[in-house]
């Protein structure tokens, strides 16, 4: 008789411990759905505002592009130093616009219901579009320098051309050479450089969503 009781005993209480674990177990399921639909939400509204951002650049682009071209067009070739540069920076900017467009594209695309894995792979591409783009586009700098050169007031003899001019230029020409080779992905980790990308909310919102889709993936990991 005390055996069956006995066992009776330890059958309840082995059915409380699995009730209690069953329970445990919704519990945090239920509590990661909602962590991972407010991480998703988050990193939803940080790549809109970038994407929105992201739009008015390519707006604004299309209208510098525009004046840059009549600029051009006004000069009628009369002046070669005017007309190449401008016309260089003007293929950077087309170069910016297409870019700019690919992220919305993938921005747009990206399904928050989703797989974590996918989401990230998305990130880690737009990521890294984002510091290429940059080290590209820093190469137009030394044009900025020279579209103002012209025949009649550039003299190559003249003192003021060597020891002011010409040094400026050189100056961007390496400048602009130097963070093209060090603006990299393996190189985010130097100070310099991530002042640099977290200056503007391009990087920055890229980070931020990535820091909430990352949070999700740990959240499982620690259960």
């Amino acid at each position: 008789m005390e055996d069956i009781e006995l066992r009776n005993i330890w059958q309840s209480y082995d059915r409380k411990l699995e009730e209690s674990r069953i329970l445990n177990m919704q519990s945090w399921v239920l509590n990661f759905k909602c962590f991972e639909a407010l991480q998703r939400q988050k990193a939803k509204s940080k790549l809109n505002a970038l994407a929105a951002f992201k739009s008015g650049a390519v707006i604004l682009g299309i209208i510098w592009i525009l004046f840059l071209g009549v600029l051009v067009y006004g000069v009628q070739l009369t002046n070669m130093y005017f007309s190449f540069s401008v016309s260089v920076i003007i293929l950077f900017n087309v170069f910016a616009i297409a870019v700019y467009i690919k992220h919305i594209i993938i921005i747009k695309r990206i399904n928050y219901s989703e797989s974590i894995t996918d989401t990230q792979r998305k990130l880690s591409r737009l990521q890294f579009s984002t510091i290429n783009s940059t080290r590209i586009l820093f190469l137009q700098t030394p044009f900025y320098a020279t579209w103002w050169w012209n025949s009649s007031i550039l003299d190559f003899n003249s003192v003021s051309f060597w020891a002011i001019t010409f040094p400026v230029t050189l100056f961007l020409v390496l400048a602009a050479i130097w963070l093209f080779r060090n603006i990299s992905l393996k190189n985010m980790h130097k100070k310099w450089l991530r002042n640099l990308m977290m200056a503007g909310p391009e990087y920055k919102y890229i980070l931020k969503a990535r820091d909430f889709i990352d949070e999700i993936e740990e959240f499982k990991n620690e259960k």
